[in-house]
C-alpha cells in the first residue's frame, strides 16, 4: 500500500522538539526527509544527560 506522502521531499532545518518531531511524522507518512543542521549538531543532542554522546532522548 502506498503512503500518502511518497514522492515528497522535505528539507528539515528546525531544532529542538517540534520541528524534528513534525519531520518524523512526515517521514512516517512516506516523505523523504533530509535533515540539515549546524556542524555542532542539533541542540537537542545535548539538552539532557545522555547514556551515549549525542543521543539524548529528545534527539532520538
Amino acid at each position: 500500500m502506498a503512503l500518502p506522502l511518497e514522492g515528497i521531499r522535505v528539507v528539515e532545518i528546525c531544532q529542538v522538539y517540534a520541528g524534528p518531531y513534525a519531520a518524523m511524522m512526515l517521514a512516517d507518512q512516506g516523505a523523504d526527509v533530509i535533515k540539515l543542521e549546524s556542524p555542532e549538531g542539533d541542540s537537542a543532542r545535548v539538552a539532557v544527560t545522555a547514556p551515549y554522546p549525542g543521543m539524548t532522548m529528545p534527539f532520538l
